[in-house]
């Protein structure tokens, strides 16, 4: 198929805007009006690989992506079967960082269609429901601390056998094999930090021994009430993970 063939069954099949522009040889950009949220446009490429036509994205989205994500971020359940599921469904596959999509039976047009919407399913990782924003939030948070922490030290959902048999004050986690057993909770809303105020008083009427560190997603959400009344019995506070990391890490390597 001819470069105008190619470039109007693009357009007849994804957007009248589509166009190419040639980059050499055998190589041409193909410019398209579809963009990330932040108003940037999707990378897409056609070239010629051996025998065979590709759209490839030459990296551009997860590069983009990481203008929001850190690199561990992408590797947490949540984003990874986001991403997975993008490319299984268009087709797409992920050669070390570039997005790839193979050309059959002369249907350029059918393989940009699903090369963009493969491209805009990934960039949905940067604003996930608040739901799956949450859990995203907790496995951040549980893969900070065992990649900071021995295992034997660390117990996520702690409870005290003694005083709490029924579990009612649950601790996000407890690092214990100090002088004093330091309590973590991860932050995300203020239902969270009411319940986390409401057990640190409990403990502290059980005469229990120790030091309470929170971990907010985004202090900044927090009604003020609510965020005063937990500074009043928190030992220590990070306003969010991310921003907090080198701090984090200070403060956790510290016997």
């Amino acid at each position: 198929m001819s470069t105008e063939g190619i470039e109007q069954d693009f357009r007849q099949k994804v957007c009248e805007t589509v166009r190419l522009s040639p980059e050499g040889v055998n190589r041409y950009r193909v410019f398209t009006p579809f963009m990330f949220d932040d108003g940037d446009h999707l990378g897409v490429v056609l070239k010629r690989e051996q025998d065979q036509w590709v759209l490839s994205d030459e990296g551009h989205t997860f590069m983009h992506l990481t203008y929001d994500l850190d690199e561990r971020q992408f590797q947490q359940p949540t984003r990874t079967n986001i991403i997975n599921n993008a490319l299984e469904a268009f087709s797409v596959r992920d050669r070390d960082g570039e997005l790839v999509l193979s050309i059959a039976d002369d249907r350029y047009g059918d393989a940009l269609y699903s090369f963009v919407q493969a491209l805009l399913k990934i960039a949905d990782v940067t604003f996930l429901s608040r739901e799956r924003v949450r859990s995203t939030f907790m496995e951040d948070f549980r893969s900070f601390l065992t990649e900071r922490i021995p295992g034997e030290r660390v117990q996520f959902d702690w409870t005290d056998p003694q005083k709490d048999p029924d579990g009612k004050y649950e601790v996000d986690c407890r690092v214990n094999s100090m002088d004093t057993p330091l309590f973590v909770y991860a932050l995300q809303n203020d239902d969270k930090v009411r319940d986390a105020t409401i057990s640190l008083l409990q403990f502290e009427r059980w005469e229990l021994t120790f030091r309470s560190l929170g971990i907010f997603e985004n202090q900044e959400e927090i009604n003020r009430k609510v965020l005063a009344r937990f500074t009043d019995v928190c030992d220590r506070q990070f306003p969010s993970l991310a921003g907090s990391r080198d701090r984090l890490v200070s403060f956790l390597g510290t016997p």
